[in-house]
């Protein structure tokens, strides 16, 4: 299983949020280049970078300096998300910046012609975010509930060619009170796309646990940035046989 650390930029810095709130956040640094050095320090495999002024305020422009920098800076792959709802913006990112892996969120439920394009284009290099609240996915940087439901989501974006999700239940991101496991097992046992659970990973336990239901990976933001769990422990965890 992977552990992802997260950087989730707003007004240029290092933030997390409770339960996407804009106006609650936290600021955890001002330099989310060297943040993303830190973490790659301490053995990170993998990045996901999320730009929330970009999910949030559409605005796609105001850190893509900082991401552009981020991934200059870094030998590990990263994953990019907020405010992708064009193939122009797509291909920027992923041919022009170099970017691993997109993940769409808004665009995957609005625009589902754009989302089988860039899977068609893209092979392997489009993640899915489905963010949700009661079952219920969200949209606009969780502003919004849309009308469609997570399982149904994963199922639909699965026909056409997607094969990784994030998933992460709002109600418990950045409260430090453990991911929902029931809901993450429900999208593991009844699709074949890789899970990559977020939201609330706050323990070794909840690494163990988000482990043993078979999911891809794992996300961890608050949790590391409050120093409840490290790194490089959550990375063993993550090796460690079943």
């Amino acid at each position: 299983m992977i552990i992802y650390p997260a950087i989730d930029i707003q007004n240029g810095k290092c933030v997390m949020l409770r339960q996407g709130v804009k106006g609650d956040s936290t600021t955890y640094g001002h330099n989310p280049v060297d943040i993303a050095l830190k973490w790659q320090q301490l053995g990170a495999q993998f990045l996901h970078l999320i730009d929330l002024d970009g999910a949030i305020l559409d605005n796609a422009s105001l850190n893509l300096k900082i991401i552009e920098d981020v991934k200059d800076a870094l030998n590990i792959p990263i994953q990019v998300g907020g405010g992708i709802r064009d193939i122009e913006r797509a291909s920027y990112l992923l041919d022009e910046v170099g970017i691993d892996r997109i993940i769409l969120g808004t665009a995957a439920i609005q625009d589902i012609d754009l989302l089988k394009e860039l899977s068609d284009k893209y092979p392997g290099r489009v993640a899915v975010a489905v963010d949700a609240q009661d079952g219920v996915v969200a949209i606009e940087g969780w502003t919004k509930k849309s009308n469609t439901m997570a399982i149904d989501l994963c199922k639909h974006i699965e026909e056409i060619g997607i094969d990784t999700v994030i998933y992460t239940d709002i109600l418990k991101d950045g409260m430090l009170s453990g991911p929902n496991l029931d809901f993450s097992k429900i999208l593991i046992e009844k699709t074949k796309l890789k899970i990559i659970v977020s939201g609330g990973v706050t323990s070794l336990s909840d690494i163990k646990n988000i482990k043993a239901l078979g999911a891809y990976g794992a996300i961890i933001g608050k949790g590391l940035y409050e120093e409840l769990i490290t790194l490089p422990e959550a990375i063993k965890i993550a090796k460690e046989e079943l």
